[in-house]
């Protein structure tokens, strides 16, 4: 049996500023319908002897995560919750310990949430081929058959084919990303793939490699896994066993040192979408050469990539630029610059910026919010409250509250007493009250919410009742 774990833990910082902190790329639609998690779920149908499917999230990304899953209809084994970051190699662990428990003897499938593989077909039978070496005991990873001399991906060497085991190939050494002269060595050579970040192996080999050459890792997983706790649909890991993990990839902790790594190599249309021009890659471009996504109007351009969410985009005479608009921020770059996206990422932190970390539009657990306006004083909002959903039970110590319905019914809550609201009706709520707002309907509950007061951060919430779990 195949177990998928899919990773789900990364950041995408390059692709700012679609991808935030708290609404990172794998949570984005951004080569179609679904998001770049779901079409990972999607892309296991194809495979033979698939059992149910494990994910490891950031905490913060957990009802995300849990209501896009929900919508693949996927059999779902676990959400894990990371409460840290700490690189793949321990996420790994902690899935491989729960599949030894459960499935003893299965082969596991780590996978990325986050990249593009456009032939499932050839994916499939690629993991199908890597199987029997991974029953066999070898830690198998998925060389990408390189096409032109990248000095953006690792690589990886094999053994030249002289026992007729291809297409399963013996690993010889991993390389870090090369100069552009070393790069076209590679690929010239055909000794060398590019390193998918994909690996097949069993639950029991990747353990066995990671007591020899990374314990650390195991005795910090093994704790956080013995004092983890199920929350809601969630494994919840426990955050200080877990943080005193060292942070290592699966490559680094294992596959770098152990004699038993081979590779498959992969032809399948695969992109990791580590930055803007990727996607100018992989998405199909019009006469001139540009993508446009959203409301977009060009003159004399070409060769560009040109994305609006929230208002009409204009450009005139560029060549070989990437311009993507939010409804708070504007990103301007050549396509040849956009690796440093991740700078002005780090500068924004900085400077402490919410541009950063999250949209206007914040996804909750209820539904969303969206900030209209703010000042020092007061805070305008727009919120809507899914079907059957209910805000927790909260008070805020610094700031008032003024609810108007625009659509739908709510049910408020306030101290003692719970009164009904329809379209165009309001109510207030002074500093201090508890209150809760519900949609016991079957549509969307649209209101605006003006807060007012000396304070008006998110953590102003001390939360009585909560039926997702929130502290």
């Amino acid at each position: 049996m195949i177990i998928p774990v899919i990773l789900s833990g990364g950041s995408g910082t390059r692709l700012w500023p679609l991808s935030r902190a708290l609404y990172p790329k794998q949570l984005l639609s951004l080569t179609g319908e679904n998001t770049m998690l779901q079409d990972t779920v999607f892309r296991l149908a194809s495979i033979e002897e698939r059992g149910p499917v494990y994910c490891v999230c950031n905490e913060s990304h957990r009802f995300l995560v849990a209501e896009q899953l929900r919508e693949t209809d996927a059999d779902i084994e676990d959400i894990i919750l990371e409460p840290s970051g700490r690189n793949t190699a321990p996420a790994a662990a902690i899935a491989a310990l729960l599949i030894t428990k459960k499935y003893p003897g299965a082969v596991m499938l780590v996978l990325p949430a986050d990249h593009v593989i456009r032939d499932s077909e050839a994916f499939s039978a690629a993991v199908a081929v890597g199987k029997a070496a991974a029953e066999a005991g070898e830690l198998v990873t998925f060389g990408i058959v390189a096409d032109s001399p990248e000095t953006g991906y690792g690589y990886i060497k094999v053994s030249p084919d002289v026992e007729g085991k291809k297409p399963v190939y013996p690993v010889l050494e991993f390389v870090e990303k090369p100069d552009r002269e070393t790069a076209e060595r590679y690929v010239a050579s055909g000794d060398y793939f590019w390193n998918s970040g994909i690996f097949l192996f069993k639950a029991e080999s990747y353990l066995f490699e990671l007591e020899a050459y990374a314990p650390d890792i195991l005795v910090a997983c093994r704790e956080a896994l013995e004092k983890s706790a199920k929350d809601l649909d969630f494994l919840r890991l426990d955050a200080a066993a877990f943080c005193a993990s060292p942070s290592d990839s699966i490559d680094y902790a294992v596959m770098e040192k152990t004699t038993r790594a081979a590779l498959v190599p992969l032809d399948a249309g695969w992109n990791d979408v580590g930055a803007w021009s990727a996607l100018w890659d992989v998405e199909e471009s019009d006469v001139s050469g540009n993508i446009k996504k959203g409301d977009v109007m060009v003159h004399d351009v070409k060769n560009c990539y040109i994305h609006a969410t929230s208002r009409l985009v204009t450009a005139v005479g560029l060549e070989g630029h990437i311009i993507v608009e939010t409804s708070d921020a504007v990103l301007v770059a050549s396509r040849e610059a956009v690796q440093d996206v991740k700078v002005l990422v780090e500068e924004l932190k900085k400077r402490e910026r919410d541009e950063a970390l999250t949209h206007r539009r914040v996804c909750r657990p209820w539904g969303t919010y969206e900030t209209v306006d703010a000042s020092e004083r007061f805070k305008v909002k727009r919120i809507t409250v899914n079907p059957g959903a209910a805000l927790s039970l909260q008070k805020h110590h610094h700031r008032a509250e003024h609810w108007i319905v625009v659509r739908g019914t709510a049910r408020v809550t306030l101290e003692d007493k719970t009164i009904i609201l329809n379209e165009d009706q309001s109510t207030y709520i002074p500093v201090g009250a508890f209150h809760r707002l519900e949609n016991t309907g079957t549509t969307p509950l649209e209101l605006i919410e003006v807060q007012s007061g000396s304070y008006l951060g998110e953590d102003d919430i001390v939360r009585v009742d909560d039926r997702y779990g929130r502290h």
